[in-house]
């Protein structure tokens, strides 16, 4: 999945979607990336795209991103998913 800009979204990257800028990146579907909390057994049936937690929205699977969903920062190169 991309964001609205061409970029990859990618495992642990922090995301903004109108006024809430604490999203996180918790699953990434196309390449196989979990987090810990969101094991790849129990979500793999969605088959594409990412799950994103946010503070206020709470969890969202997107199959393409909305228009105003926005990268705010990588993962540090240390940040590893499970898989």
């Amino acid at each position: 999945m991309r964001y609205a800009d061409g970029q990859l979204v990618a495992l642990g990257d922090r995301v903004r979607l109108g006024g809430d800028d604490g999203g996180l990146v918790v699953a990434d579907i196309d390449t196989g990336q979990f987090s810990a909390d969101f094991p790849q057994v129990e979500w793999t049936y969605l088959r594409k795209g990412a799950l994103i937690r946010f503070p206020t929205y709470g969890l969202i699977h997107y199959e393409v991103a909305e228009p105003g969903l926005e990268l705010v920062s990588r993962a540090p190169p240390s940040h590893l998913g499970r898989k």
